[in-house]
Parts: C-alpha cells; structure tokens; sequence
C-alpha cells in the first residue's frame, strides 16, 4: 500500500534534494526533516519543490517546504500551519477517506523534537504535518496511464465526479476577469523566463507571444464566464497524480489550497489540466471522452454556455502545459538537474496554440445502428485538441427535461413537438461550439429529410466542410444492441426499433455504412 503523492510538482527522489538550496527555499528545515526521518522510519520518502511526505506503513505526513514562490508562500511557520489547516479543509470534502488531519512537530522544554497526534495542542510547534491514509499507489491516474489500464469507464466515471463537484462549487467573484487573466499569464511568461536554460529559451519567447495572443480576442468571453458564475474556487491541479482509484472509483485529491487566486478559476480551466495530461501521454481517445462526458454532465449557464467557453480551451490547455514546464523545471532544480519532460511539455505548450478549423461530421441511423459508438471513435480524430465535442439528441432530451442522463424519460415525452425542440437545441449547442473552433461530431436518428438538412445547412451558415454518414443495420441486430444497453443516455427498446423500420425516411444522399 502506498499513499498520495505530494504532487503539485515533479518528485525530487533524492533523499538529499535539499543539499543545495536554490533562492527560493528561505528557511533550513534539515533539523525537523532528520527527526521525522528517525522518529516515523518511513518505508518512503518523496521530495517535491513544495513538500516531503514520508509514507509509513499506515499513513503519510507531508511536511510543507520552506519555500516562497510568487504563487506560493511557504516562508514562515504561521503560513505553513495555515496552509496544512487549508488544505485538509479543501480536500477532505473531495476525498474524505483520504485526508485525517493536521499533527504538529513540537519542542520539548529539553529542546528535544516530538511529533504530536492529529488534532492535539502542541505547546511549542516548529513545524505543521498533512496526515493522511495510505491507499494503494498503483491505483494513481498517472501510473495507470503508464500501464496502459486508463479506460473511458473510468473517463465516464471521472467526467461525473468532476461535473457533479463543479455544480456543487459557489461562484465567487474578484477572480479570473479580463485583467486577472492578463495578470496571470504575464506571471507565467515570467516563471517560464525565469528557467532560463533549463527550458527552451526559443520556445519561452514564442510563447510570450502566442499565449496573450491566444486570449486577448476571446476577452468577453471570460468577462460573461466571471458574470455567468463559471468561476468558482475548484481543485486547480487537477492532472493524473491527482486522481486515484479507490473500490473502482476516481478520486480527486490534493487540491490546492495555497492560493485563493490560484483556485478560483473557470470551472473548465480546472478540468483542462486532466485534459492536457491525457493528451500529452498520447491518450487522446481518453480525453476527448473526458471531455464530452464533462458537458454532458455540467449544469448549463444561459449566460455564458460551456460550448461558448471552449474558444478558450486551446488558451487553458497551453496554460496547464506550460505551468507543469515551469513546475517540473523547478523541481529537478531542487536536486540540481535538468528535466527534459519540462521541455516537452513547454513544446506541448506551444503545439495546443496550433490554430485548426473546425468540422462538422453528423452521423444518423435508426436506434442501435451503431451512431453513439462510431461517433466517440471518430471524434478524438477530428479538429484541434482534445477532438471534437459529441452532441447527443439523446443527452439534450434529458437535459432540457432536467432527467439524470441513465434515468428514462417519463411516459409521453416521445412527442413531435419535443423532437423538435430537441433538434433544435441539439444544433444550438453544435453551432456554440463550432463558433467557438471546436469541432462537432452530431449523433442522432435525423430520419427525417429537413432534419438531416438542416444538419448540412448548420454547415454551411458557420463556413465548416460538412460529412453526413447514414448508419444502416438489420433490425435483428439492432433490437440486440439496445436490449443490451446499461446506464445510457438512450431510451430505444425493441419495440421502438420495430417502429423505427416503418419509418418513411425519405431520400437519403450521405454515404451509406453498413454497421
């Protein structure tokens, strides 16, 4: 067993990362991290520019660095008790069979050091632990990546966990306007420079241009978001090593706590950070899923739509990149190296920024045809990162209806006026987000005529190529495939496929896939 590792940058291994002691670490902590290391006899011990947490047989206690950074301070004992104090606050509400508590270090009248239990008054504190229960290392995001066991059942999972937590977020307001976005990129250019050569210098510059360049069009957009109340204080470092399965379900942990300004951000910059780790380890398929799974999911803002938000997801993507460059950057300076995963993902930066048009694939077919699995393969495939968003007649029914997308709509809600109330609102969202750059894979029966034009019209009215794809397949096989569905958003029965093939589908002129 094994427990979180302290993760808001890379793991310095070293048990010696503090013998040369880089400007931004302000105090010598050796004489407590000595004791812990005698009096704990961890089985682990694991550094980070931020942290050293020494895992035990039973639990791990992270120790907060003294450290000051101009997005962290850690500098002095007060803030450092804080800021453990925060951080349980913060977390135990995500992840409450993780997090236990805070135990001071303390000294003794005879100047002797002793480690106090969770909760427990220390008359003389030197220094402030995060306790916390081990769980099983080997079920971290990151190293199930690594072994190739990252499924989109676990991307369905995580898209619901996220959403549902984003919901229960209070808005807050002061943060993440126009001129705090400007503020915080300008802070990023200058941690990117501030790695010299421990980074591309070439690449630093080019991004110093491309990522205001990338934001300073889509201003409004961010002002309607911070209006709309899509800022919220979220987890904010939301990659792999953050997320850990625990009796089969993800887990978010180790939420930032050090920054209120940090945290409080758009609750689709929070999720980008799991987006761009997926995508940088090549699990592309894996992120789009993520992706679409969040918006399924996620309560609408009138104001300012999610679709509408993904203008900036190429912005957010380079962001999170470039952050985890400067980070890893900083904690292989921690023990005196060099880090050519921060140089890759200072180029992944870069490659987000890439600018891609946008498409519109729409896939029709009676019900079990096959429309909702083709659709999720060619969608990571199409336009620019994390792929194209899936729009879903079956998803919008329940959402406008306010129905749990696995729960079946109430009797007589199959009405023609619903349909089409539901294709029209299947295309408003289609057309926010081809608006905002982002590609559309559209999935839907479209058995009538003007339904499936009114699909290519989309097309042309946004300036995007269009490709239609009919999905044919026996009734027999089709009548298998829903019979067999669990927890979908489709309500299709045999009988309503029996239907379906009387239908008068009129002339159809997209290519016809047998399936």
């Amino acid at each position: 067993m094994s427990i979180p590792m302290a993760s808001k940058s890379a793991a310095s291994r070293s048990p010696d990362a503090m013998a040369q002691k880089p400007s931004f670490v302000v105090e010598d902590q050796s004489e407590v991290i000595e004791f812990l290391s005698r009096d704990l006899r961890p089985e682990k011990r694991i550094d980070t520019h931020g942290a050293v947490v020494f895992l035990t047989a039973e639990r791990g206690y992270k120790l907060k660095r003294a450290v000051k950074f101009p997005y962290m301070d850690f500098s002095t004992l007060a803030l450092r008790e804080e800021m453990c104090r925060a951080e349980i606050a913060i977390n135990h509400a995500l992840a409450p069979e993780i997090y236990l508590g805070v135990a001071a270090v303390g000294r003794a009248a005879d100047g002797a050091l002793h480690l106090g239990e969770v909760g427990e008054t220390v008359a003389t504190p030197v220094d402030w632990l995060v306790v916390m229960r081990r769980f099983d290392e080997d079920g971290l995001f990151d190293r199930l990546a690594d072994r190739g066991a990252l499924t989109t059942d676990m991307m369905t999972a995580l898209g619901t966990r996220v959403a549902a937590y984003h919901d229960r977020l209070a808005p807050v307001s002061g943060f993440s306007g126009p001129d705090d976005y400007r503020r915080s990129v300008a802070a990023d250019i200058k941690q990117l420079r501030a790695q010299g050569d421990r980074l591309d210098p070439g690449v630093t510059e080019a991004l110093a241009v491309e990522l205001p360049g990338a934001l300073e069009p889509h201003l409004d957009i961010v002002a309607r978001r911070a209006g709309a109340g899509a800022v919220r204080r979220c987890h904010g470092d939301l990659h792999l090593r953050n997320i850990v399965l625990i009796d089969g379900q993800p887990v978010p942990f180790d939420a930032i706590e050090f920054s209120q300004r940090i945290a409080s951000i758009d609750v689709l910059y929070d999720l980008a950070f799991t987006l761009m780790d997926l995508w940088e380890r090549g699990l592309h398929g894996l992120a789009n899923r993520l992706l679409n799974e969040w918006l399924w999911r996620i309560a609408d803002l009138p104001n300012a739509p999610h679709e509408e938000a993904l203008a900036l997801l190429p912005h957010f993507l380079s962001r999170r990149s470039a952050v985890r460059a400067f980070v890893e950057a900083s904690g292989a300076a921690l023990a005196g190296k060099t880090s050519e995963v921060a140089r890759t993902y200072q180029r992944l930066a870069l490659a987000f920024l890439k600018r891609e048009p946008p498409r519109l694939l729409a896939i029709g077919g009676l019900s079990g045809s096959g429309k909702t699995t083709l659709a999720v393969q060619r969608a990571p495939e199409i336009g620019r990162p994390p792929g194209a968003v899936v729009v879903r007649t079956d998803v919008v029914r329940k959402r406008l209806a306010g129905v749990p997308l696995e729960q079946r709509m109430p009797t007589g809600s199959y009405t023609a006026e619903a349909s089409a109330r539901v294709y029209a609102a299947t295309l408003a969202r289609a057309e926010r987000a081809l608006r905002a750059g982002q590609s559309v894979v559209l999935d839907a029966v479209f058995s009538k005529e003007e339904e499936r034009a009114d699909a290519e019209a989309l097309a042309r009215e946004v300036g995007v190529p269009f490709e239609g794809i009919w999905l044919d397949v026996p009734k027999d096989v089709a009548q298998a495939r829903v019979t067999a569905r669990r927890a979908d958003a489709s309500d299709a029965t045999a009988a309503v496929v029996e239907r379906q093939f009387g239908y008068d589908l009129g002339r159809i002129t997209w290519p016809r896939v047998h399936m």
